[in-house]
């Protein structure tokens, strides 16, 4: 895994400055300590930093043809790339070197902009085409590898991360305040907006083509496919086609020159591929594990069986609630944004522990988006929907309003379900599935934000995806969620490990098991009411019956307790404390009603805390400049929090 930038000056005769594009590149070190190369051609420059996988001696990028006129700087992993260089040789190109790289340049030689039709894998990646004076960009189709761009002064500058382009950039880096309504709401921004002015994202399965005559051009080539109703299908066909899938992908992605391990987390994906990975590599599988000492937070029971179970070589680190918020500051660096899910740190961590045995690990990451497996974001939202259809015909329009009046007035255990059931909405999925689910809903925002109001429509960006399933509520939510919750997750996924220089793959994504599973109907992956019911009916015979039954838990972090605990002096400082009320986004009647509700015990804030913290580091790290060692964390029951992570010795000798 590498990280890459460049710059393309729009003035023909410009010359790219050397040190600006060097900054670039040297800013994302922690994405490849293995090797650094740069050139520069006039108009345009390209940076590399790499971690070696593949042809560990004979990948150095920026990489070019023959000629020397076309360049390209690559981020990623290309699964199919042996048997995509077979097929380039066929057609007469000749290879100096074993690496994805040099294929990938070769099929761009061969197929213009539509080599991402041959790729399978993850990636971003820039071409300088000197010929046609042409960049050619593009990221992978579910988006698990990033690439950020800032059009600024008569140049467009584009890094894998966001750090990478204010390297490059003039000036101090201003905040986006457009995107804090979606924040508050979603814990993320879903679109091509970011938390900088002019920074952006180039979206999932999109490809960017800029020529001095057309100016950027961009394009989706890309999308999950909608359901595709067999009425000659059954679901024994289904489950087939899905192990199929399953075995494939995991097949595919064990493509690699460096050894490989496992997040194993004891849930049901990890372990699925666990197994199917365990007799597909040479020796134990290395599997790596998390937790913290809090019961409800601890997953290594589990972790621990299915690691006994296919004979692994495996290791734990348990998290402190001390190291957990000594390492905030610097992680939030590395994300470049706030923070949208604690398990953030949690994940950096196990990246840690594994970067000490491995460079690279495969991660269950998008198995629950595909297979609908959060019980209350997926089943409940379909219940809500279906008995709130019958409800909205049934009742009248009068005794359904009097109904949504009355439930402010219920006791708040009573309230909380019931202000998210079909009896406080209007039986869209705009509120049943988008705003039930934002940390801050619609009257919460407009209560803390000091405008008072939201611009646009913060949840348009997804919708559109929902909607382009027609009639199937549960396939609509995967394809929302796909294109939006998953791509955050997935840039959680890469810069956490990659902060630790550990390259992540997630088999699940495999876009051809995605585009398998899309086409088949929602209530058939969630048969029966039951959370990945037909994944769990593909995998039988690979998980242990204690696994294949528990519920699901997913990198659980007790943020609540904590911050009306020992590290309450956290909401002080940045949730009330001056420099954050200074900033004048939020109105201080509202924080103090939420601090005070969390810390004393009458309503758990902790989601909506966690969103306050992160934006005031962030703030302070990026707008105000200081350094992550600065931002120090406050409160907690020590003051040095020791070394970074406890990692005990291996708990699990292989067999």
């Amino acid at each position: 895994m590498c990280g890459i930038a460049g710059i393309l000056s729009f003035d023909p005769g410009a010359q790219v400055q050397e040190r600006r594009l060097q900054a670039m590149r040297d800013s994302l070190v922690h994405r490849g300590p293995d090797d650094a190369g740069l050139v520069v051609r006039g108009r345009v420059g390209l940076a590399h930093r790499r971690l070696s996988i593949i042809d560990l001696s004979g990948g150095h990028q920026p990489m070019s043809d023959p000629q020397g006129q076309v360049w390209i700087t690559y981020n990623g992993e290309l699964y199919n790339f042996r048997a995509l260089r077979s097929e380039l040789e066929s057609r007469g190109c000749a290879f100096s070197t074993q690496s994805d790289t040099e294929v990938l340049l070769r099929a761009y030689e061969v197929f213009g902009t539509d080599c991402v039709d041959h790729l399978r894998g993850m990636y971003a990646f820039a071409i300088w085409d000197e010929r046609k004076q042409q960049l050619f960009m593009a990221r992978d189709r579910l988006g698990i590898k990033p690439l950020y761009l800032a059009e600024r002064d008569g140049e467009l500058l584009f890094a894998s991360e966001i750090k990478g382009l204010l390297a490059g950039l003039p000036g101090p880096p201003r905040f986006n305040e457009g995107v804090l309504p979606e924040y508050l709401a979603s814990r993320y921004v879903s679109g091509e907006e970011t938390f900088f002015q002019g920074v952006h994202k180039l979206l999932p399965g999109h490809r960017l083509v800029w020529t001095p005559s057309g100016g950027c051009r961009k394009e989706r080539y890309w999308l999950p496919p909608t359901v595709q109703e067999d009425a000659g299908t059954s679901i024994e066909d289904h489950v087939q086609a899905v192990r199929a899938g399953l075995e494939d992908a995991v097949e595919s992605h064990l493509v690699s020159d460096v050894p490989l391990g496992l997040f194993l987390s004891g849930g049901i994906d990890s372990t699925v591929l666990a197994s199917l990975m365990a007799p597909r590599v040479d020796g134990p599988v290395h599997t790596f594990s998390v937790g913290f000492s809090e019961a409800e937070a601890n997953e290594f029971e589990y972790a621990r069986i299915a690691a006994e179970h296919i004979g692994a070589s495996h290791r734990e680190v348990l998290l402190s609630p001390d190291q957990f918020f000594a390492a905030l500051p610097k992680l939030i660096w590395h994300e470049d944004e706030p923070i949208a899910f604690a398990s953030s740190v949690p994940l950096n961590a196990v990246s840690e522990l594994a970067s000490e045995h491995v460079k690279v690990v495969l991660t269950g990451e998008g198995a629950d988006e595909l297979f609908l497996g959060y019980d209350y974001r997926y089943r409940v939202t379909d219940w809500n929907l279906r008995y709130g259809r019958v409800y909205q015909r049934s009742l009248p329009r009068g005794i359904r309003q009097a109904m949504a009046r009355a439930i402010p007035g219920l006791p708040w255990r009573l309230r909380r379900y019931a202000e998210r059931s079909f009896l406080a909405m209007d039986g869209s999925p705009r509120d049943a599935f988008f705003e039930n689910f934002s940390v801050f809903r619609q009257q919460a925002r407009t209560q803390l934000l000091r405008e008072g109001g939201e611009h646009g429509d913060i949840h348009g960006h997804g919708l559109r995806f929902y909607e382009l399933e027609s009639g199937d509520d549960l396939a609509a939510m995967s394809q929302a969620d796909l294109q939006t919750h998953l791509v955050e997750l997935l840039m959680k996924q890469d810069q956490m490990s990659m902060a630790a220089s550990l390259e992540s793959r997630v088999p699940f994504l495999d876009h051809q098991l995605v585009e398998t599973v899309s086409r088949i109907p929602g209530r058939v992956r969630l048969h029966g009411g039951k959370t990945k019911s037909l994944m769990r009916e593909a995998v039988r015979d690979l998980v242990p019956e204690p696994i294949m039954n528990r519920g699901k838990m997913g990198f659980p972090v007790p943020i609540g307790r904590w911050l009306a605990g020992p590290f309450r002096a956290l909401v002080d400082e940045y949730v009330l404390g001056p420099r954050a009320r200074q900033r004048g986004y939020f109105e201080e009647s509202a924080l103090k009603r939420l601090a005070g509700e969390h810390l004393g015990g009458g309503i758990d804030h902790a989601d909506r805390l966690w969103l306050l913290i992160n934006l005031e580091i962030w703030q302070r790290l990026f707008i105000d400049g200081e350094s992550p060692e600065a931002v120090k964390p406050i409160g907690g029951p020590v003051s040095d929090p020791g070394p970074a992570y406890s990692r005990p010795a291996q708990l699990v000798a292989a067999k």
